[in-house]
């Protein structure tokens, strides 16, 4: 009776021990996927320069950043594209902080299932959890960034010069919040594809811990 009370001790603290082994190294590969992402993102060019994450004009400008190029000011509107991809690079430089702390909000249970998962279920499974508080706090950055690389300026002036137009009429629009969003969306895109090439050789990480995880 000992001995299989023992036995079943035993058997109970070996699964204990891979699901612990199996979150720690979820959590690390998300580390190492946002780690990678925000260095991807945040340098010079990286949202401008990647066609999979570049910030276009909202759909909603469209008319008028075609009206302002039909008078001359295509230079302009371009500008205004670039800044607004140069904030989010310089939002992004922030992200890292607001990533680890979510991580360590990871379960074993959670683990386990992201496991079984697709080559994006880590991604996943920490957007849906994240995207509403990383909203809230990467908001503020992103509307910094926005002052600093003078989007906001430059947005106004567009306005002002459109509405002087006849007949133009400006939809109210929440330029910060569409640039967080496609930030983040930009964010998330890159740390799946870090996942993805995470699962598919973890030993190119150089972490025992990923191969163990990842290696089969």
């Amino acid at each position: 009776m000992k001995l299989a009370a023992l036995a079943l001790a035993f058997a109970a603290y070996a699964s204990q021990l891979s699901d612990a082994t199996t979150a720690s190294g979820l959590s690390e590969a998300l580390k190492v996927a946002t780690e990678r992402a925000v260095q991807q993102t945040s340098k010079s060019g990286g949202f401008l320069d990647n066609p999979a994450i570049r910030i276009p004009l909202p759909g909603k400008l469209e008319t008028m950043a075609t009206a302002l190029r039909a008078v001359g000011m295509g230079g302009q509107v371009d500008e205004l594209e670039v800044a607004m991809n140069h904030a989010a690079e310089k939002a992004s430089a922030e992200a890292t902080p607001v990533f680890v702390d979510a991580i360590k909000g990871m379960t074993f249970q959670d683990a386990a299932g992201i496991l079984r998962g697709n080559d994006t279920a880590a991604t996943t499974y920490f957007e849906k959890k994240t995207t509403a508080p990383l909203t809230a706090k990467f908001r503020p950055i992103v509307d910094s960034a926005m002052q600093n690389v003078g989007v906001t300026k430059q947005y106004d002036a567009l306005v002002s010069e459109y509405s002087s137009t006849p007949f133009a009429s400006v939809p109210k629009f929440d330029l910060t919040g569409y640039v967080t969003s496609k930030a983040l969306s930009g964010l998330f895109k890159v740390v799946g594809d870090e996942e993805k090439s995470i699962r598919k050789n973890p030993a190119a990480t150089g972490s025992a811990l990923l191969k163990q995880v990842f290696g089969h």
